[in-house]
């Protein structure tokens, strides 16, 4: 796939281009792609908003993934 990465001023990835040809093919293994830009419902983003705010708040309440694909394992 020869995507391009899009960047602002500083360099900073902001976008992803994909051609027509890859992005079609991309669409007939996963044909609900589209619409998963749509908005999150309300509640879904007020858990997000509030875990986020515990998150700056505590900061140590944060762990690693890998601790969490270890008790998975277990």
């Amino acid at each position: 796939m020869k995507t391009q990465i899009v960047k602002d001023h500083k360099g900073k990835p902001t976008g992803v281009f994909i051609p027509m040809k890859e992005w079609e093919y991309i669409k007939s293994y996963f044909p609900e792609i589209e619409s998963i830009h749509k908005d999150l419902p309300k509640w879904q983003k007020d858990i997000i908003d509030q875990r986020l705010k515990d998150i700056e708040e505590d900061p140590k309440q944060l762990l690693p993934i890998d601790r969490l694909f270890d008790v998975l394992d277990r």
